[in-house]
């Protein structure tokens, strides 16, 4: 191209040009400025032409580095250390995104939201990976992907005190907002056009993440806050006393924020990899990976849980991390498992004869060498083994999460009427190697209808389902609680090192 456009700038000319003078009537020929300022006109056009040719695409800047910088927040959703390194449902996609463009992924996390949008309104990031909604209000700033999630703003309040019913009822009260967050775009669209609440209601807006309120909550030290209905139902195990209000706005798209500078061949390729990984279930499996278990510890499982946790699980700790070594599982998970079968009571008996902290049958215990299943050392030691067992007979092509939750649910059910369930998830067109298919299957265990085309017939099916929920919940909760916690300064201090403080000042 650049080659064929010089090629006419220099071989561009003009035609004499002749015109009737209006004094004498007579045609002259002019050539001079005019031709010339024509000519001018248009090399300076081809020039203004090459220079754009010239001027990479954002897409392609980042693909000259072979790196793409994002940024993002901690959170139980977005991204936070696990065991194996980070881990967080914003994560995985920006890390499938990467991959897919074959770029490295540099992941800089901001302690605020404040930080993220410095970043952005800096140009020292490509990406905020931040699970935060599209705000109509900051469009002028930011360039928005399209929707990947869907979320609701709602109010929250503390369990136990007066139910809030509308936005009056917050006048005169304790309310809070993240800064930096939409909510606040919320509240004040709601003050418009009413006298009452544009002069009577009030709110702060703290540099903090959504948990933190809900502590707050928890703790008394706010009445309300204005939170996302995602959020609450992520973070309500932690702290099961805060309550869903009411709804206080349309339903807002989750997306992902890239600086106003941002060109379309970026967007371009975020958007058609959401497109893609939509239409070939990638993203319903990330979901049901992060989020297809919320909700299933109600208010009152969720405080008893967390009791336990203080007063149960430290007589037994050193005993599940012990036999899960040994496994090379995760402790949590197990203590999760045990917590499921038996509340952590090693004296436990169920109404079919199964006993002891992980709950073994007669059968399991004798073929797992246990002769006490009353004693805990014994019944964790062989719970996690038969775990281990019945995960090491899951097909090789089944990966993780899927094949740690289907040995779970083997472990509740029994592995032939898994397999019974992952038959019918196949006949059926689905896949038998996805928990998020297999599990709609399992109930079907119950139904004469399916039960009588499968090998070992009956199951309680539904029972599994609920089993695995459960664990994942607990292990969520057990994870977070455990999680090391790190002082203010600590943070800082890793931000400093990181060069995050220096080019995101507060």
């Amino acid at each position: 191209m650049i080659s064929r456009v010089n090629h006419l700038t220099s071989s561009i000319s003009l035609p004499d040009i002749t015109t009737k003078t209006p004094a004498t009537g007579s045609f002259i020929c002019i050539r001079g400025s005019l031709v010339t300022a024509v000519k001018t006109l248009i090399t300076v056009s081809l020039m203004i032409i090459l220079s754009a040719c010239d001027t990479p695409t954002s897409l392609e800047k980042i693909q000259k580095q072979q790196t793409l910088h994002v940024i993002t927040r901690n959170s139980p959703s977005v991204y936070f250390e696990g065991r194996d390194g980070p881990m967080g449902f914003e994560y995985e996609l920006a890390k499938l995104f990467a991959n897919e463009m074959d770029l490295k992924l540099d992941v800089k996390v901001a302690s605020t939201r404040s930080q993220i949008l410095s970043a952005l309104d800096n140009d020292y990031t490509n990406i905020a990976i931040a699970g935060m909604v599209a705000s109509e209000a900051r469009a002028d700033r930011y360039q928005y992907s399209s929707a990947y999630m869907e979320t609701t703003p709602i109010v929250v309040y503390r369990y136990g005190n007066k139910r809030p019913r509308s936005i009056s009822d917050l006048i005169g009260k304790r309310v809070a907002v993240v800064s930096d967050s939409y909510h606040q775009e919320e509240l004040q669209n709601l003050t418009t056009g009413s006298p009452e609440l544009a002069n009577h209601l009030e709110w702060q807006s703290l540099d903090v993440e959504t948990i933190d309120l809900m502590k707050r909550i928890e703790d008394k030290e706010i009445d309300y806050a204005i939170i996302t209905s995602s959020d609450l139902e992520i973070h309500q195990a932690y702290y099961p006393r805060v309550k869903k209000a009411f709804e206080i706005g349309k339903t807002q798209q989750i997306s992902w924020y890239f600086p106003g500078t941002t060109d379309h061949t970026l967007i371009n390729a975020v958007n058609n990899f959401f497109s893609r990984i939509e239409d070939d279930g990638t993203l319903l499996d990330l979901k049901e990976r992060y989020f297809g278990h919320l909700g299933q510890l109600n208010y009152v499982g969720a405080r008893t849980y967390i009791k336990h946790i203080n007063q149960r699980l430290p007589k037994y700790e050193e005993l599940f991390k012990k036999y899960s070594d040994e496994h090379n599982v995760d402790w949590r998970l197990m203590a999760s498992m045990g917590y499921q079968e038996s509340h952590w009571r090693a004296r436990a008996v169920s109404p079919t004869g199964v006993r002891g902290l992980m709950m073994l049958t007669r059968p399991t215990a004798k073929e797992m060498g246990i002769k006490n299943r009353l004693d805990p050392e014994a019944s964790i030691k062989g719970g996690i083994a038969y775990f281990a067992k019945i995960k090491a007979r899951i097909p090789d092509q089944i990966l993780e999460p899927d094949r740690t939750w289907l040995a779970m649910a083997a472990y509740n059910v029994g592995y032939g009427h898994l397999e019974d369930a992952r038959i019918l998830t196949e006949k059926a067109g689905k896949d038998p190697n996805k928990w998020v298919d297999v599990k709609n299957f399992l109930p079907l265990l119950q139904k004469k209808k399916y039960y009588k085309q499968t090998r070992y017939g009956y199951a309680r099916g539904n029972e599994p389902v609920i089993y695995v929920q459960n664990i994942r919940r607990y292990y969520d909760v057990l994870t977070w609680m455990t999680q090391p916690q790190i002082d203010e300064q600590a943070i800082a201090q890793s931000e400093l090192e990181n060069g995050l403080i220096k080019i995101l000042p507060e």
